[in-house]
């Protein structure tokens, strides 16, 4: 009884109770388990799917903001899930971090198989060679050592590796296939580095976009110019390792912007080249290159890439005020709309006198009235027109909050109205001037420019992603197509036994694919062949 008493005040753990350390243990068994690496690698490209599919603040920045103004509900759910910057969010870099650890948990440990596998030697002999899948047996003639010593030969000759003494009976243990093994763990180490290069290219690069003017020959307009500085971006979105003094120093000019459209047949209206030529230059005292930008063909400088990646319309328009002054005069950058290019734009005079004036409207770049409406036949300038309503009065431009230049606040603003009451909307065809009512000026369309959009990067890991799918390739094809196999040869001297076909000499040989699912007949025929010493005859 005094034992019991003793034993009863000593903790008592349930049936499947785990302690803390075994709990651990556990989670760690689970997490570096090749299930959950699977499962993690289904996550992280299920994850990707928003970044895809939504647009993102540190590719455009401005699709962003239009996809805010269309979906004023979701906006909030989707900025506190950082659904605009998914690849910066915790629950993207929680996944990434756990495939990592998983990769790595699981790999190490295998590869101490496999060196342990690589040193040891195939296995004996078994005892029943007839139990295999794959066997046949014959008589002959021939000594057992010769039939021995013509098995080592053939085996080597096949890159099949043989154990060194046998415990079994008198006979040969031979295998290949190693690689295949090799092949698995080359492929699982090429997501680990696929994974590196993408972090490497998140944390040391950057991208950044911002819209250019391209020039015009026809007309006399200069295109815009670029300086690889970070305030000359639209958005810009570098990695937390890149620093100011990381960028390229170049500037480029797009001197011109060509298409060549479709007119014909189903695909009529769409674009089936684009070509931006540019004037570039290197550092402060680089010479003048040139260079044909392109969809897919990005320009190289130094570390940098320069892409191709939109193109729209910016009107020429001049505001004057009540005084005669220019209160605004230049291209104005429209966002289409659709792929008609139907594109929209605001245009903001907060100096005209006696009221700053502010339009908003959209820019037909081929326009028709088709039943009563107004539309654009045609993405290309055929009939340029622009249509725009007139405010006047505050823009909210005086209190000091940022404001994009792609909207116009109109909360404190007054609308223009014409003579019948309603707001005066202006519709303005390729030079024409419209005179304010009120004394308040006068607005005229006087050309279009057009603008490029391009995205300018730094992808430092890439060469290192492109590494690991290249490995990975490797390490599929090893694992599809080298087969691990074993083979086991055994001779023995028939005594005091009558063979149907005199024979002396009883060889079994036995095969095994470890992969399974392969038909070995003709490898064992192969085998039994040189055995015999058949295969040197055909040769002969």
């Amino acid at each position: 009884m005094s034992d019991l008493r003793q034993h009863s005040d000593l903790p008592t753990r349930r049936p499947g109770e785990l302690g803390a350390r075994e709990l651990a243990r556990w989670a760690w068994r689970q997490l570096t388990s090749m299930r959950t690496a699977l499962v993690l690698l289904l996550l992280l490209a299920l994850a990707a799917v928003p970044g895809s599919v939504i647009p993102q603040s540190g590719v455009d920045a401005l699709e962003v903001s239009q996809w805010k103004e269309a979906h004023p509900n979701l906006t909030p759910v989707y900025e506190r899930l950082g659904l605009f910057s998914v690849y910066d969010s915790a629950w993207f870099s929680a996944i990434y971090l756990l495939l990592m650890i998983s990769l790595v948990g699981c790999i190490i440990p295998r590869t101490l198989v496999y060196a342990r596998a690589l040193r040891a030697q195939p296995p004996a002999v078994p005892r029943n060679l007839s139990r295999l899948p794959d066997h046949t047996a014959y008589e002959t003639d021939d000594d057992v050592e010769v039939v021995l010593e013509r098995a080592r030969t053939a085996l080597r000759r096949k890159r099949y590796r043989l154990r060194v003494a046998d415990d079994g009976p008198a006979g040969v243990s031979a295998e290949k296939g190693y690689l295949r093994e090799f092949g698995n763990l080359v492929f699982h180490i090429s997501v680990i580095v696929v994974l590196v290069g993408f972090a490497v290219g998140s944390l040391r690069g950057y991208q950044g976009g911002v819209i250019v003017l391209a020039g015009n020959p026809s007309s006399g307009l200069e295109g815009g110019t670029f300086s690889n500085t970070p305030a000359s971006y639209d958005d810009l979105d570098p990695g937390s390792l890149f620093g100011a003094d990381d960028f390229d120093p170049f500037t480029f000019t797009v001197d011109d912007f060509d298409i060549t459209w479709l007119t014909e047949g189903s695909a009529a209206g769409t674009a089936r080249e684009f070509r931006a030529p540019i004037t570039y230059r290197e550092g402060l005292d680089g010479a003048e290159q040139t260079y044909d930008l392109r969809v897919n063909h990005p320009l190289s400088i130094g570390d940098t890439d320069v892409f191709l990646i939109g193109h729209g319309y910016a009107p020429v328009i001049t505001v004057r005020d009540g005084d005669g002054e220019v209160a605004y005069q230049g291209p104005t950058v429209f966002l289409p709309q659709d792929p008609s290019f139907l594109s929209f734009g605001v245009v903001k005079a907060p100096s005209a006198r006696p009221g700053a004036i502010g339009l908003e409207g959209v820019l037909y770049p081929s326009f028709e009235f088709i039943d009563g409406n107004p539309v654009t036949v045609f993405p290309a300038l055929a009939n340029p027109l622009i249509s725009m309503n007139v405010w006047t009065g505050d823009l909210g431009l005086d209190d000091g909050v940022p404001q994009s230049v792609y909207v116009l606040d109109t909360s404190g603003a007054t609308p223009v109205d014409d003579a019948d009451g309603t707001q005066l909307r202006l519709d303005l065809q390729l030079g024409e001037t419209v005179q304010l009512p009120d004394g308040l000026g006068s607005v005229s369309f006087d050309d279009v420019q057009p603008w490029v959009r391009v995205q300018i990067s730094q992808s430092p890991g890439k060469e290192v992603a492109l590494g690991g799918v290249v490995l990975a390739l490797l390490g599929l094809l090893g694992s599809l197509f080298i087969r691990p196999r074993r083979v086991w040869v055994t001779a023995r001297r028939r005594e005091g036994e009558e063979s149907d076909r005199g024979g002396a000499t009883m060889v079994e040989v036995g095969l095994l694919d470890r992969s399974g699912g392969a038909d070995l007949t003709d490898v064992l025929d192969e085998i039994v062949a040189a055995l015999q010493g058949r295969a040197e005859e055909e040769k002969a």
